[in-house]
């Protein structure tokens, strides 16, 4: 289930990031939040939480993209340069 697909993008300073926030089950019944970064077009890296239940799991996530926002991502799609905007 991806919960969010943010950009944060910046021509002047050559920046053009990605942020994706996933909630997804494990095999041994907990929660995990996987959290995906880097610039756009490529693979980025990625951390994993594991969390024992899904409100947990939502918590995190939802604290995450608070703090995202607040250094300027946003939405994908929305405010792109049209040459960027897929």
């Amino acid at each position: 289930m991806v919960l969010a697909h943010l950009h944060r993008i910046d021509p002047d300073a050559n920046m053009a990031r990605y942020y994706c926030v996933d909630i997804a089950p494990t095999l041994l019944g907990d929660v995990s939040v996987l959290r995906t970064w880097g610039r756009i077009g490529t693979h980025g890296r990625t951390s994993i939480k594991t969390c024992a239940s899904i409100e947990e799991a939502e918590r995190a996530a939802s604290q995450t993209l608070r703090q995202k926002m607040r250094r300027g991502y946003r939405p994908s799609g929305e405010l792109l340069p049209p040459y960027l905007a897929v």
